[in-house]
């Protein structure tokens, strides 16, 4: 890659993926509604690389940037996306809404922490964020961390510690 942060557009097959790479906090788009012409349009407009398991939609719609995603299980299909397009590792994770892909703002004030969260979660260390788009709440949990273990698994050594 150039540098600069991946963008992706996932098709409606590839819809663990795309939570996956938002995790690793890239901009992926994911319409399970778009056709296949529509979507290979809105990637050539946008930039991004279409993820696609679909061999037909890649020989005849031929979009400008594409990876064929030959696995069926999500996190080597991510493996898969890492190495063959070389990326390079996030500075951090958790950076975007696993369901609307919108860009997480900064962490919760202690007063909206109050308001927000959970009373259980509450106290938790490290930030909590709102979804300005969908409105859902995230914080460093047990699902953070076997989501970063299985990251672990999938890429070992790849992650900043």
């Amino acid at each position: 890659m150039d540098g600069a942060a991946p963008r992706f557009a996932a098709d409606a097959m590839l819809a663990r993926l795309a939570r996956w790479l938002r995790v690793l906090g890239w901009d992926t788009t994911l319409d399970p509604e778009l056709d296949d012409p529509e979507l290979v349009f809105r990637a050539n407009e946008q930039r991004r690389i279409l993820l696609t398991r679909d061999r037909h939609l890649l020989r005849e719609l031929k979009p400008h940037r594409s990876l064929e995603v030959r696995s069926d299980e999500p996190l080597e299909q991510l493996r898969d996306v890492v190495l063959s397009l070389q990326l390079e590792p996030p500075r951090e994770l958790f950076t975007r809404c696993t369901v609307c892909n919108s860009p997480l703002p900064d962490p919760l004030s202690p007063a909206q922490r109050e308001v927000l969260l959970p009373p259980d979660v509450r106290d938790l260390p490290g930030p909590a964020r709102q979804c300005p788009g969908c409105g859902r709440i995230y914080w460093l949990g047990s699902h953070a961390r076997r989501m970063r273990a299985a990251l672990e698994r999938t890429l070992p050594g790849w992650l900043a510690p």
